[in-house]
């Protein structure tokens, strides 16, 4: 009985145990699967602000130049600076969006460098005034440049979004199996407790209810089940001893029948004589 015990409740405390260690490393894989990846969308942000800001530092160079007419106030702008931080974001981000939207972003910056080469040309040509220049041709182009790094944007807050619904989702995926071990285990309690009630507290209650039935009825103490447990072992035990004990019972009451009637044939002999 102790070993039944032992090994029903023994293998439910392992499956919870065992379920608690997968869903732990199930939700810390995933969880650091999906942090490197909101990191990596994070850092993409930052590295499109760092274009925006290089394109508007950039333009507002250019135009400080036109309004003032001295193209000593022109600042060193590295364009490969520009192409290596596009570079970069092209192989950090996975959407398939990001590609497209990175190479629109460098053709508009393209267009845009070409047209900022001509200031110089521009500045020393006395049939084109730099000012209508800057704002007809040179600021469109400028604005489709941060109209493309605002697109490549929503494409990162877009993958941004799905890494972190996909968090939520591994969250859940690390907690199901603690959760399929706890169905499971209140299962096995159940089960549990069905086995007992019916392998032992059952047959224990009949066992009493046989004796009672002996003890105020003297009916005969018969309970017969399958098993070579202790309640089987208490079963033989009770049934032998009341058998023993009905037999005693029977040789007492015929000893004192049998006295009474020694008793009453000395008392006739008595009396006849």
């Amino acid at each position: 009985m102790r070993r039944r015990m032992f090994l029903a409740l023994g293998s439910i405390a392992a499956l919870l145990l065992l379920s608690s260690i997968i869903s732990l490393v199930e939700y810390i894989r995933m969880n650091s699967y999906v942090s490197e990846k909101i990191a990596k969308n994070i850092n993409c942000l930052n590295q499109s602000q760092k274009l925006a800001d290089m394109a508007s530092e950039f333009n507002l160079e250019m135009l400080s130049v036109v309004m003032s007419q001295d193209l000593t106030k022109m600042g060193k702008f590295s364009p490969e600076g520009f192409t290596l931080q596009c570079d970069t974001l092209r192989h950090s981000l996975a959407s398939p969006k990001a590609a497209p939207a990175t190479d629109k972003v460098m053709v508009s910056f393209e267009s845009f460098l070409r047209a900022s080469l001509k200031l110089e040309e521009v500045f020393q040509s006395d049939s084109v005034s730099t000012e209508a220049w800057f704002f007809e041709e040179l600021q469109p182009k400028y604005v489709q440049l941060r109209k493309d790094i605002n697109s490549l944007n929503t494409v990162i807050h877009d993958e941004l979004l799905a890494n972190s619904e996909g968090f939520d989702q591994s969250f859940y995926r690390g907690i199901m199996p603690g959760m399929v071990a706890v169905g499971a285990g209140l299962l096995l309690v159940f089960l549990l407790m069905y086995f007992i009630n019916v392998l032992y507290i059952n047959p224990l209650y009949k066992i009493s209810d046989g004796i009672d039935n002996y003890r105020s009825s003297g009916k005969n103490f018969s309970y017969d089940f399958e098993g070579d447990d202790q309640i089987a072992n208490i079963n033989t035990g009770v049934t032998e001893l009341t058998e023993e004990n009905a037999e005693l019972k029977r040789r007492i009451s015929v000893l004192r029948h049998n006295s009474l009637q020694s008793r009453n044939s000395l008392h006739k002999d008595e009396v006849s004589e």
